[in-house]
């Protein structure tokens, strides 16, 4: 059973909401980032960012910047640039990009059902970050951005939607990055159906947004813990609920800075041992798991997996991110933290082939792997064994917006 909780949305008026709706603001180039702030002045950004044109900076991260940020939401507030719904709703929301459409629900998701394991997680997360953001929400008080949730599809979920984008959208609109948004208001009677339909979902797994989830969470056992007065929002956080079938999973591939100490020769000779190596013409994408490719010094190689090297019951084992650590990059170029090794990067895998060969080809590296994308089946195998994916694993979409619908957790 999913528990969906209808809100009353904070959202842009209708006028503003293309200029208002953002990206998460590390997303951005810096120069594009600036650009923005300079010249939009009613994008979310400047509520992100609200010392921008500020000489006196507070730290980062600090309770001293949550407090202006706070402060720049109530001063949108104050200047019409938001409405807030009079009553609880659901919302269907639309994003349409490259031909590919993602239609989902905006709700609230339960941190009782993530407590429970009822919404299911693949990745560890920091207790740094957690703690940062936990302060965060504490102190503005609203969730902005929706953690990416998913779901084996629902008949009964699928027809309410489809009855309802006939309608004429309350939002609809094209950004810079060619994507199109559409966004539907449920009325009461077709929020409690909603409701009902989510009701008979009987496992969520968080797509992308484990962080956000986790501090959410964070957040509710904080303020339970507190003599004071206690919201009904509190116990939900806000989520983009998607079809599973629809998600759209790439890779993240892997780039290496050097070879520790070998020579390219040396190194091909060691993947011998677990790979069959085949010297390729040309670039190429790996064409289904536990086959890899990988330019090496501007040459590109394809490299199959022996089967001694691949443990297809294990769920984290027959995976090949996994499997690339534990047979080359751990024992044979020495990475043993991926997340804190200087010699590797990650690329999601939207840059293709061509974004490997110009980085090598620039001198910043001197190897680049591209791994197959792992299915959702094989995410969910991983959760449903409370296991965390191997560190990069997967690049999903959609890329939800902040500003768009606005879960406010004082109420």
């Amino acid at each position: 059973m999913a528990n969906i909780r209808p809100f009353k949305a904070i959202r842009p008026v209708r006028d503003k909401v293309h200029l208002m709706a953002a990206m998460p603001h590390y997303s951005y180039k810096r120069n594009v980032l600036r650009a923005i702030l300079e010249t939009n002045p009613f994008t979310f950004l400047n509520i992100i960012h609200p010392e921008f044109k500020s000489k006196v900076k507070t730290a980062a991260n600090s309770s001293a910047r949550f407090e202006q940020i706070r402060g720049m939401y109530a001063e949108f507030m104050d200047k019409g640039y938001f409405i807030q719904e009079e009553d609880e709703r659901l919302y269907v929301y639309r994003q349409t990009k490259n031909g590919h459409a993602f239609l989902g629900v905006i709700g609230g998701a339960s941190v009782q059902e993530y407590h429970e394991d009822k919404i299911k997680k693949h990745e560890a997360t920091l207790t740094s970050r957690e703690a940062v953001f936990t302060n965060y929400l504490n102190i503005v008080g609203y969730n902005a951005e929706p953690v990416l949730l998913s779901y084996s599809g629902e008949a009964a979920i699928r027809n309410l939607m489809e009855e309802k984008i006939v309608e004429r959208p309350e939002y609809e609109f094209t950004t810079t990055d060619l994507s199109k948004h559409e966004l539907w208001v449920l009325s009461a009677s077709e929020t409690q159906e909603m409701v009902k339909a989510f009701a008979k979902v009987k496992a969520i797994y968080i797509a992308d947004g484990h962080h956000r989830s986790a501090s959410s969470a964070g957040l509710h056992d904080l303020r339970s813990k507190q003599e004071r007065k206690h919201y009904p929002n509190e116990s939900h956080f806000l989520a983009f609920f998607v079809e599973e079938e629809t998600l759209r999973i790439l890779e993240f591939n892997r780039m290496v800075k050097t070879l520790n100490g070998l020579s390219a020769t040396e190194f091909l000779d060691a993947l011998k041992d677990s790979f069959e190596v085949r010297s390729l013409g040309r670039s190429k994408k790996p064409s289904g798991p536990h086959e890899i490719t990988m330019c090496l010094e501007n040459k590109w190689y394809q490299l199959n997996c022996k089967p001694h090297i691949v443990d297809a019951d294990h769920p984290i084992k027959s995976l090949d991110a996994e499997i690339l650590t534990q047979f080359v990059l751990d024992p044979i170029l020495g990475i043993k933290d991926l997340k804190a090794d200087d010699n590797i990067d990650f690329i999601s895998g939207n840059f293709g082939a061509g974004e490997i060969s110009k980085r090598i080809r620039r001198g910043d590296f001197r190897i680049g792997f591209m791994l197959y994308p792992v299915s959702f089946e094989e995410v969910r195998k991983v959760a449903d064994n409370q296991m965390t994916m191997p560190p990069k694993s997967t690049w999903v979409e959609p890329k939800l917006r902040s500003g768009l619908t606005i879960y406010h957790l004082n109420e």
